[in-house]
């Protein structure tokens, strides 16, 4: 069984890390603008060290990144180029929404989206919209705390209600959330939380978990009722744990780590809470804040496919003296691994083990959303990108991708790469974490004439989607 025939090839990016003009077209500010390059970025990421606006001394690299949204032409077009069949984008709902309370929305955020659609439209390219993907608006964390309160479920509703109503019969696929599992990690980006000196973390994260599950059903609901032609999928930061050894503490060790995770797909595609987290919910005597109504609307709305990003595997000890490593989710060192210039190990059998414990779980189409090498690129005497590693990387990862499809027979329903084109960085801030088959001429402090030049990779990628994948030379 081949790659289907209508297999969505293409790249992902976000508004955060690409899209600037943080202050035009009537947008407001969001938790992920403040969000400093440098030593304290991530205190601020994970809700530690309380940054609410911009302050003396720092760089925001979001406040311009590499500025998509004048040059979103330009970039769509060399997309085009590429053969792109969908192209993996997310809206900042501070844009649609500048305080994210209010009753009207930004008839310019609106519109500029709009544009971008079509755009995409032009080049044969189908939007997969991310509805959210950290973007909070900043009012809502300063006058309602983020989403530890359940007034931002109503908020999201008006929000995807205006989504679905305005870009229906443009967009068909969205994704509710991305990577919904790094608020327990990365909880100021994931959920607009600053953490209170005295507050319990486990409840205000667990309660956090729950506004955004209920509200990620609500999108179901609404996105099928406004267009049942819709596709709605959740967003798993995903890479399975392997045990560190085969002593039996170790791999359960892993299986509680791999529970974390897959507590939020559990809920959005299975419908109810999984017996495991409740238990887990009792020991932290934490009463889970849902009504009955929301019961009935987790399991009335799960989603449509499944969608996750995928760099490596991790690996879980029972042993407390093995230092973990790695960005978010840390895991212990794999020796059999060699790694990227950041640290991240490289695994391509990973992602089909990935993929098939995913498959197996929940029996819904996968989606692989993120898929990428971050390197620094150093253009050659030629003032060329020679990034044979990058392409390596993608060609192994696209070979596992395919025998999970042809040898295991998971349903998948496309693959986009991050990000097609060098944007900053979540996880450190940086222009120097390249992953693009398109070079933007940016350094890590704002630097540079955003001018735009194709790498090696970008001839290459072309060629697989050309070939759906069989030609991987």
């Amino acid at each position: 069984m081949p790659l289907r025939k209508d297999f969505l090839w293409g790249g992902a990016t976000a508004a955060n890390q690409c899209e600037g003009a943080y202050n035009e077209g009537g947008r407001g500010l969001a938790n992920v603008d403040v969000i400093p390059h440098g030593s304290e970025r991530w205190a601020v990421v994970s809700g530690n060290r309380r940054m609410l606006d911009f302050e003396e001394g720092y760089y925001y690299p979001a406040k311009q990144a590499i500025d998509f949204y004048h040059h979103y032409k330009e970039d769509i077009r060399l997309f085009g180029e590429m053969g792109f069949k969908t192209y993996r984008m997310s809206i900042a709902w501070s844009r649609i929404y500048p305080q994210g309370d209010e009753e009207q929305p930004n008839e310019e955020g609106l519109r500029f989206y709009e544009e971008v659609f079509r755009e995409c439209h032009r080049y044969g390219i189908e939007p997969l919209v991310t509805i959210t993907h950290f973007d909070c608006p900043m009012h809502l964390i300063k006058a309602y705390g983020g989403w530890r309160n359940p007034k931002l479920v109503t908020f999201y509703k008006r929000l995807v209600t205006t989504l679905f109503t305005r870009y229906k019969g443009l967009v068909h696929y969205w994704l509710t959330f991305n990577e919904i599992n790094v608020l327990l990690h990365g909880s100021f980006m994931g959920a607009g939380i600053c953490f209170e000196p005295d507050e319990d973390r486990f409840k205000t994260l667990y309660t956090a978990a729950h506004h955004e599950l209920v509200a990620s059903a609500w999108a179901v609901k609404i996105g099928h009722e406004i267009d049942p032609e819709n596709k709605l999928g959740c967003m798993l930061a995903a890479g399975s744990y392997y045990p560190y050894s085969c002593k039996p503490e170790d791999v359960f060790a892993a299986q509680q780590e791999n529970h974390k995770n897959y507590f939020f797909i559990d809920v959005q595609s299975r419908g109810a809470y999984p017996a495991y987290a409740l238990k887990e919910f009792e020991r932290h005597h934490f009463e889970l804040p849902m009504s009955e109504e929301e019961k009935k609307l987790l399991k009335e709305n799960t989603v449509d496919f499944i969608s996750f990003s995928y760099y490596s595997s991790r690996v879980a000890s029972s042993d407390p003296q093995l230092q973990g490593e790695g960005n978010m989710m840390k895991g212990v060192k794999n020796p059999y691994l060699e790694a990227s210039q950041w640290g991240w190990q490289i695994d391509p059998l990973g992602l089909r083990i990935t993929m098939n414990e995913l498959y197996d779980r929940y029996q819904k189409p996968l989606f692989i959303v993120e898929n990428g090498l971050g390197a620094v690129d150093v253009p050659d005497e030629n003032g060329e990108i020679q990034d044979d590693y990058r392409i390596e990387y993608l060609r192994a990862h696209i070979q596992a991708m395919k025998e999970a499809v042809e040898q295991d027979g998971i349903d998948l329903l496309g693959y986009t790469t991050w990000g097609p084109i060098d944007l900053v960085s979540a996880g450190t801030g940086e222009m120097s974490k390249r992953y693009g088959f398109i070079y933007v001429d940016r350094d890590d402090f704002g630097q540079g004439t955003l001018q735009r030049f194709k790498k090696k990779s970008f001839a290459w990628y072309k060629k697989v989607i050309a070939s759906n994948g069989e030609d991987l030379d």
